[in-house]
């Protein structure tokens, strides 16, 4: 009889199994088209619609969107619109939408779709994305997905709930697949050529980048539309919590790519400043079409003018390794001018620099910087070896001495061989589709994403003290 009840108790635990297994199975992508059914939750940035620009066989055209009622959403809905639209290539989504204040549940509820889209509005933005993968659903979001300590807590929360219920959660990072990151990736990691990450030290860091962006700026000739939501940085978040998720995200891809890194052990932020950009009436409402600062910006106003506090600093050590932070975000580019962006790896045979700015039109150029003790036709045949395996993917990429600067050349990258940021989106959409195929997301995925959020996260609490 208790040999009997031991049979019964494995068929049992075997059916479990098998059951859990079944579930897990049905919630797997095998690559089919339409296999993907997006679900648009809350959009309230440009980024909500662009994996949608162009037709992607994995993505069903059916596309359900949830959402209070409002401009964000209506505008949403009209570039998708535009896309379907076009003469060229033109898409053909369906739509379909739910708008009431209830949008989150009703989302939940209805589970219409297994992929979450997630591009809007900051300050709800973990919450949103804790429910829907406690729900049982997929998450692609735009950064940032955390903006203070307490989203970073519900973050972590969100990751072991992914895993308990055998979704994803994924963060979408852009950056990786420009051209130039990808060629200094490939350099970094070419001991002959770039030889050791330098460890460095807080006031000479190994690792410098400095980013500037502007408030007001037009989009394929027309002015860029911000949000009132946009400049509270309870909402969109400080600079320092915004921006800094892609600059530290390329830290750990370029620097540390196979591993994966533990914030409890691995990351010490050591400093952090903030300030505001002053905005006044006139510049927000052009930025926003709004004729007055709403009463939750109201707080925010010194002698008739908006303080948002987008700009800042971060000191962090990785390992050992010291990293430097700077984002700003000025109203407006001067005539002529535009968004820049500067970036120092230090190696123990060469550093590389990131140039973008005018002397360059604003178009980002990388140069490689011979360390002076390093013998000259040694390190030009290691280049020219480097320059051939780049080439194996890249053809067009060539590394030239500089004609201005003794030890310095410019990795030369032909603008036809270069992608517009918006196109990105499709290349990490891919990415997550093809974990979701797969069935797994590499661990360093999650814990870095994690160490990225730690840091931002971390720091904005230091610079308000």
């Amino acid at each position: 009889m208790k040999s009997f009840k031991v049979i019964i108790f494995c068929l049992l635990f075997a059916g479990c199994q098998f059951s859990e297994k079944k579930s897990i199975a049905e919630k797997s992508f095998s690559g089919q088209p339409g296999e993907v059914k997006l679900i648009v939750l809350a959009p309230g940035h440009f980024h909500a619609d662009l994996l949608q620009k162009s037709k992607i066989n994995e993505i069903n055209d059916s596309v359900y969107v949830y959402a209070r009622q409002g401009k964000e959403v209506d505008q949403y809905l009209a570039r998708i619109q535009s896309y379907n639209n076009r003469s060229e290539n033109p898409t053909q989504w369906k739509e379909i939408v739910y708008k009431g204040e209830d949008f989150l549940e009703k989302m939940i509820s209805d589970k219409n779709g297994n992929v979450v889209v997630l591009a809007g509005n900051n300050k709800e933005k973990t919450k949103y994305i804790l429910k829907s993968v406690s729900a049982g659903l997929n998450v692609l979001s735009d950064k940032p997905m955390a903006i203070n300590k307490e989203n970073f807590e519900l973050l972590e929360q969100a990751y072991d709930s992914a895993q308990a219920h055998h979704v994803m959660l994924y963060d979408i990072m852009t950056e990786r697949y420009d051209i130039l990151n990808i060629v200094e990736q490939k350099l970094i990691n070419n001991e002959d050529v770039f030889g050791k990450l330098r460890e460095g030290n807080e006031d000479e860091p190994a690792i410098s980048m400095e980013s500037v962006h502007h408030f007001y700026k037009e989009v394929s000739g027309k002015p860029l539309i911000r949000p009132a939501w946009y400049y509270d940085v309870e909402q969109q978040g400080e600079g320092i919590a915004d921006v800094t998720t892609h600059l530290i995200d390329l830290v750990n891809w370029k620097c540390f790519p196979e591993e994966s890194l533990d914030y409890k052990k691995d990351i010490n932020v050591l400093s952090a400043r903030h300030w505001a950009t002053d905005l006044s009436l006139e510049d927000y409402s052009r930025s926003t079409k709004m004729d007055s600062f709403p009463n939750y910006l109201k707080k925010y106003v010194e002698d008739s003018k908006l303080k948002v506090f987008a700009n800042g600093t971060i000191n962090y050590r990785v390992k050992e390794v010291n990293v430097s932070l700077k984002v700003i975000w000025n109203y407006k580019a001067p005539e002529g001018g535009g968004d820049t962006f500067s970036a120092y790896v230090k190696g123990s045979k060469a550093s590389l620099k990131t140039v973008q700015d005018s002397s360059n039109n604003f178009v980002k150029q990388l140069y490689i910087e011979r360390v002076k003790s390093v013998d000259k036709d040694k390190f030009e045949a290691a280049l020219e070896q480097a320059e051939l395996e780049i080439q194996k993917d890249y053809p067009l990429v060539k590394i030239k001495p500089s004609s201005s600067e003794k030890g310095k050349y410019l990795v030369d990258i032909p603008v036809q061989a270069r992608e517009g940021h918006e196109s990105h989106f499709g290349y990490v959409a891919q990415e997550f589709f093809d974990y979701l195929i797969e069935g797994k997301m590499p661990q360093r995925e999650i814990s870095n994403t994690l160490a990225k959020y730690y840091i931002t996260t971390s720091a904005l609490e230091l610079a308000k003290k």
